[in-house]
């Protein structure tokens, strides 16, 4: 092991299967994890088994056998996909990987063939970006790319013996592992052991989230809506993803008292053009003053500070309202981003319901930063390749039930149907939607087409391959699978002009039908290479954390041939030359991501001006015509006295380059002040451009500490 490593303390714990310390079992404070210099790893013997768990419902395993070497097969489904991961490690005598190596597919496809080894003082290793060699004097740790979660046992045991608990890694960066709680479980039998909790962090953006048990060993491996628990502890299963749910919330309620400020005066941005989507133009320079959470008034430049103010310069910057994002999976690792990214509605497209309602009670209440949310009742069909979220449902009463369901929680505008519904439950389903006063969204149930789904009355369609899809497949092809995704090779021979394609574009635009085409997601399934920067990311990359760094030089699906290569290119196009005939015939635009909004959502916008759209013409979707398409157009969407204030500032002119949008300086939400240059830093980014200067008034106006009051809520929908 390196220095850091051989520079531990004092022993508190010693496991029983590993000479490795763990954490002991303080009263109320954090667990502390040391070792003594002596301390050595035992080869390990036997095997682990872990179930994979999503929502409440069992999708896969993890099998583990020590011997000679460490082999691990990791797989699970859900809606149709999944990752398949098998690994080999062999390890040092000091609980060092001498030798990595992980095989399988990822959840879209692509293939892995990850190799790590240890050949003298020189590590070498071959993942998606390349082959890479690094000296080992500096670290010796290796951080795998495409592994299981049991890499994370891999790490943690040579992190508790390390100084700081940290260490320095290979390819870059450092991990971090901090003990967060000691607790309870119990098996199916009644038998009960403690468990210790940590955070893993240091390469990306958020915290992964785990358990040891008093031996050392990998108990579990949980985030909000998946957990990874060892067999026989299944029952514990929900607990886990709740106290997960929960570290993370304490984290970022930490982050939020760093990054937020609150005023007790009303807040003037001084010297500032506002984004008008009605003419599609900047104004003239003016001064606009936010009382609380609405916008009071847009006035002249003011050239003296009012001492009842606070006053912010805004340097002849650009004001623009609050974006939404159409297409969000909502959860609490992306609300903060979102917020700097200038994302300040979401449309959730399917979720958890649990979760969801712990999210928006969060946000709503001012415990956590995020995105005012609209619901979509998300009804799914019980099949092998079900999706597990929302309500599945396996006859058409049950179906009707589920939309009913919805209808009576008054706070979803719509349902959202998925891939295994049954197509003949449809129209019945669309019919009680409409009666209870609920629009109908939703993918094209597998073996059905689209122009079955406008028949049966959809109002929206998601996802520009679920329309085009039906143009290129066979009746008896299951769209259910990856080939939904694998299928897109075909879209080069469309032919935009065809009868089929014209009939399903008309029918649409005279039906006042909506698309969501997630652009974005289609560019990074489709042109994402290994050892390319996703086109999507290259503007940004270079800010991120090392972890997302090398993950943005990754295919998302197998790229088995060059003519692979060449038909996933060339489809993208299609999809672009659809859209923009769909633009051109009315159809009504929807911006949305399924990647999570933020940096995401800045790229799914730039994507909407290759199908003929200006900048502003961009902006005005994202934010009023989205608002308006919500039913929120009154209080959202653009600057005017009497709207709420929200709304974000950037220096340049996103009319001129619609990439300024991502050089945001300031956002205002709900009343409160963010400047994307402090949170940015709290998630290891490095910020694109600094904040704008607080002229005047903060001195007595600012209240700094917010843990001490409430951060204001959102207003409930």
């Amino acid at each position: 092991m390196n220095s850091q490593a051989r520079h531990s303390t004092a022993l508190v714990l010693i496991f029983a299967v590993l000479s490795l310390a763990a954490c002991g079992q303080p009263e109320q404070s954090t667990p502390v994890a040391v070792v003594t210099d002596e301390a050595a790893f035992a080869r390990l013997a036997g095997t682990e088994a872990f179930t994979a768990i999503i929502s409440g419902t069992r999708v896969g395993q993890m099998e583990v056998q020590h011997g000679d070497v460490t082999e691990v097969g990791y797989e699970y489904r859900n809606n149709g996909r999944g990752p398949s991961v098998e690994e080999v490690i062999e390890f040092t005598d000091e609980g060092v990987p001498r030798s990595w190596r992980i095989t399988g597919a990822t959840t879209f496809g692509n293939i892995i063939d990850e190799q790590f080894e240890v050949q003298g003082g020189t590590a070498n290793w071959t993942d998606t970006t390349g082959t890479s060699a690094s000296d080992m004097a500096e670290a010796n740790l290796y951080v795998a790319q495409e592994s299981s979660p049991y890499a994370l046992w891999v790490y943690a045991r040579l992190l508790l013996a390390a100084e700081d608990n940290t260490l320095a890694v290979l390819p870059a960066g450092e991990l971090k592992l901090e003990a967060i709680d000691t607790l309870d479980v119990t098996d199916s039998g009644g038998a009960s052991m403690a468990v210790t909790t940590y955070a893993l962090s240091g390469i990306d953006l958020n915290p992964s989230y785990f358990a040891l048990d008093e031996a050392g060993m990998l108990f579990a491996s949980m985030n909000e809506r998946f957990a990874l628990v060892r067999t026989g502890f299944e029952q514990e299963e929900q607990r886990l993803r709740d106290l997960a749910a929960e570290y993370a919330t304490r984290r970022f309620e930490s982050i939020q008292e760093n990054v937020t400020l609150v005023f007790d005066k009303p807040v003037r941005i001084n010297n500032v053009r506002v984004f008008d989507p009605d003419s599609l133009s900047l104004t003239d320079p003016v001064s606009v003053l936010v009382e609380d959470n609405q916008i009071v008034s847009m006035d002249d430049v003011v050239e003296t500070a009012d001492a009842d103010e606070i006053l912010i310069d805004g340097a002849g910057g650009t004001l623009v309202a609050g974006m939404f994002e159409m297409h969000a999976h909502a959860g609490q690792g992306s609300a903060l981003l979102n917020i700097a990214a200038g994302v300040t509605s979401f449309r959730d497209m399917g979720n958890n319901n649990a979760v969801l309602d712990d999210l928006i009670n969060k946000i709503e209440s001012g415990r956590l930063v995020g995105p005012r949310i609209h619901r979509s009742g998300f009804i799914e069909g019980r099949s092998p390749f079900n999706s597990n979220s929302g309500i599945l449902v396996a006859t058409q009463e049950e179906a009707l039930d589920a939309v009913r369901w919805y209808a009576d929680q008054g706070d979803f505008h719509q349902i959202k149907i998925y891939n295994s519904m049954n197509p003949e439950w449809v129209p019945a389903m669309v019919t009680e939607a409409h009666a209870r006063g609920m629009r109908v969204a939703g993918h094209v149930p597998a073996f059905s087409n689209a122009d079955a789904m406008i028949a049966a009355g959809y109002d929206e369609l998601t996802h520009i391959n679920q329309v085009m899809l039906g143009w290129v497949l066979a009746p008896d092809e299951d769209t259910r699978t990856l080939l939904r995704l694998t299928a897109m090779k075909r879209f080069p021979a469309i032919d935009i002009n065809s009868d089929a394609v014209q009939q399903t574009i008309s029918s649409m635009a005279e039906r006042g039908m909506g698309v969501d085409p997630t652009l974005a997601i289609h560019e990074n399934l489709m042109l994402s290479r290994n050892g390319e920067v996703a086109p999507g990311m290259v503007d940004y990359i270079d800010h991120m954390p090392v972890g997302i760094q090398r993950n943005a030089r990754t295919a998302r699906s197998e790229i088995a041939s060059p003519e692979d290569d060449i038909a996933y290119r060339a489809g993208f196009a299609k999809i672009l030359e659809t859209v923009r005939e769909m633009r051109d015939q009315g159809v009504i635009i929807i911006p949305g991501t399924d990647l999570g909004g933020s940096f995401s959502y800045h790229r799914e916008l730039e994507l909407y001006q290759e199908v003929g759209m200006t900048a502003a013409e961009v902006l005005k979707m994202a934010t009023l015509d989205m608002a308006t398409y919500l039913g929120e157009g009154d209080r959202l969407g653009s600057i005017a006295p009497g709207k709420l204030a929200d709304f974000f500032l950037i220096p340049g002119d996103p009319t001129a380059d619609l990439k300024a949008i991502k050089t945001i300086s300031m956002v205002i939400k709900d009343g409160n002040v963010y400047f994307p240059s402090d949170i940015y830093p709290e998630f290891g980014i490095r910020p694109f451009t600094p904040a704008p200067t607080i002229v005047s008034g903060a001195e007595g106006g600012l209240v700094q500490s917010v843990s001490a009051i409430n951060l204001r809520g959102t207003h409930p929908m």
